[in-house]
C-alpha cells in the first residue's frame, strides 16, 4: 500500500513538474519574497536564499541487442529498460544546510540483489556553514573517478567505463552509509575525504561477527583551467577496505559496455546474458576472510578546447589473500575518450567533473560524436579458481552519437564491439558486438 502511494506522489510530482513549465515569477510575502523557477523541474526559494527546494528527476529508456562473447550460446539476444528512472527532491534550509534525496523506481541502482524494489540511490544532508567546506552524511556514492563525479544524465557513453567494473566498491555506496568532507582551495584545487559503512546484508561485506566493513575514500583534484570549452583537469583517487574475517562475493565481473546481458527492472537476455569474470572468488561460510587488505588507486586527466574534449583514467586494484588456496588478485585498467560538437557547443565544466551540454540552436539541439575505448585485466593465480587462466584481458570500443534535443531530452545511439583475451563463452567466442538506443529526459 505504502509503495502504491509513494508512486502516485511520484506520478502526480512528475504531472506537476511538467505542467509547471510554462509558470514562472516570484511571490510576494510579509518575509522573504519567494520565488519560483520552472525551468527543468519545479524550483521554489526565498529571495535570500536561506530555504529552497527543488522537485526533478531523469527516465533513461534503454534498448540493446548484441551477440557474440554477450550471450553464453553466441546467438543474438536483446534487452529493454529502464537504466534509470528517478525522482529527485534537494533544497537548502537555514541558509547552511543543504539536502539531497533521490529515488530510483527502476531498480537499477539497488544491485542484482533488490530486484523487486525501488531504491534510495543518494539520501543524504550537508553542512555548508564553513564555506568552502562541505560536510556531507547520508547515502551516497563515495568520491572515486572523473567519470563517477559526472551525472549519469552527462556522461558521454550509456554506460561509465568498463574498466570501473575493476574496483566497482571504490565508488558505491552498496547499500552503506557514510560521512564525507570535501572543499575547495581557491577556484582551482578540489579534495574529499570520507568514510562509508557498507550494507553487510547485502551483496557487499560483513564480518562473522556481523560487524560492517570500512571503506576509506580519498580524492584530489586540479584543475588550472575550468570553464566550458577550456579545461584542463587533473585528479588522484585512493580507496581502502579490510576485508579480514569478511564474507563476500569478491569476484570481479564486467558487462563490458553491455548493460542489457544483466539488468535489474526490466528484459535482459537471462540465463544466455554473459558476464565476464575476470577473478576473484566468492568466499562466504567457511572460506570467509579468505582476502584481507582490499587497495584501489586512480588517476585521472581530461583536456577540452571548444566542442572538442578528450579524457581518460586509470585504476589499478591489489586484493591480498590471507589463507592457503588463495592467491592474491591484482587488476588494472584505463579508458581514453574522445568527444566532439558538431554543432560548436562545449561541454559544460565544474571544478571536478563535466556538466551538460546546452544546445545553442533550440531548433536542430546539438549533435556529438565520441569513441571510447576502454582496457582491463586481472591476474589471479588461486589453484581451482574461478578463471581457467591467471590472466585476463578485456578490450571494448564504444562509437557513438548523443543528440541533445534540448536541455531536457537526449537521444543517443551507440555501437559496442568487445574482444577478450584467455577466456571464452560456453560457445567459444571471444569476440562480440552489440549496439545500445537510449532515449532520456531530465526535468
Amino acid at each position: 500500500m505504502i509503495r502504491k502511494h509513494f508512486a502516485g506522489f511520484a506520478a502526480s510530482a512528475l504531472a506537476l513538474a511538467v505542467s509547471a513549465q510554462a509558470f514562472a515569477g516570484t511571490v510576494t510575502t510579509d518575509g522573504a519574497d519567494i520565488m519560483i523557477k520552472t525551468k527543468g523541474g519545479l524550483e521554489v526559494g526565498t529571495t535570500d536564499k536561506a530555504f529552497s527546494f527543488k522537485l526533478g528527476g531523469r527516465i533513461q529508456a534503454d534498448y540493446s541487442r548484441f551477440d557474440g562473447f554477450y550471450t553464453n550460446n553466441g546467438n543474438t539476444a536483446d534487452a529493454g529498460y529502464f537504466r534509470r528512472a528517478y525522482l529527485e527532491l534537494g533544497g537548502v534550509m537555514y541558509t547552511d544546510w543543504a539536502y539531497q534525496v533521490s529515488y530510483d523506481f527502476s531498480h537499477n541502482a539497488g544491485g542484482d540483489s533488490r530486484k523487486d524494489d525501488g531504491y534510495f540511490n543518494e539520501a543524504s544532508l550537508a553542512y555548508n556553514g564553513f564555506a568552502p567546506v562541505s560536510i556531507k552524511v547520508g547515502r551516497f556514492n563515495p568520491d572515486f573517478g572523473l567519470e563517477r563525479a559526472t551525472s549519469s544524465k552527462w556522461v558521454t557513453a550509456p554506460e561509465r567505463t568498463a574498466a570501473y567494473d575493476l574496483v566497482d566498491w571504490a565508488n558505491s555506496h552498496n547499500g552503506g552509509m557514510g560521512i564525507q568532507v570535501s572543499g575547495t582551495v581557491g577556484a582551482s584545487l578540489y579534495g574529499s575525504a570520507g568514510i562509508t559503512v557498507k550494507d553487510g546484508t547485502t551483496a557487499d561485506t560483513q564480518s562473522e561477527d556481523g560487524d560492517s566493513v570500512k571503506q576509506y575514500n580519498l580524492r584530489g583534484v586540479f584543475a588550472p583551467m575550468r570553464d566550458p570549452g577550456n579545461v584542463l583537469h587533473f585528479g588522484l583517487n585512493y580507496a581502502y577496505r579490510d576485508l579480514s574475517d569478511s564474507a563476500l562475493d569478491a569476484r570481479i565481473r564486467s558487462r563490458l559496455g553491455m548493460r542489457g546481458v544483466s539488468t535489474d527492472g526490466g528484459q535482459d537476455a537471462g540465463t544466455n546474458g554473459n558476464r565476464l569474470l575476470l577473478g576473484g572468488r566468492s568466499v562466504t561460510g567457511p572460506n570467509s576472510g579468505a582476502y584481507g587488505d582490499d587497495a584501489a588507486f586512480g588517476l585521472e586527466a581530461a583536456w577540452a578546447t571548444g566542442p572538442f574534449s578528450v579524457q581518460g583514467e586509470y585504476v589499478t586494484r591489489s586484493m591480498d589473500s590471507e589463507r592457503a588456496g588463495y592467491d592474491d588478485v591484482d587488476a588494472d585498467g584505463y579508458y581514453v575518450q574522445l568527444a566532439y560538437t558538431l554543432t560548436g557547443e562545449p561541454r559544460g565544466y565544474k571544478l571536478g567533473k563535466f556538466d551538460a551540454i546546452k544546445p545553442a540552436n533550440k531548433q536542430i539541439g546539438a549533435w556529438e560524436l565520441f569513441y571510447r575505448y576502454d582496457n582491463l585485466n586481472a591476474e589471479d593465480d588461486t589453484a581451482g579458481g574461478t578463471v581457467v587462466t591467471d590472466d585476463v584481458e578485456a578490450k571494448v570500443h564504444n562509437l557513438g552519437v548523443n543528440w541533445y534535443a534540448n536541455e531536457s531530452v537526449k537521444i543517443s545511439g551507440t555501437y559496442v564491439k568487445t574482444k577478450v583475451d584467455n577466456v571464452t563463452n560456453a560457445a567459444g567466442d571471444d569476440d562480440g558486438d552489440g549496439f545500445v538506443l537510449r532515449a532520456q529526459y531530465v526535468f
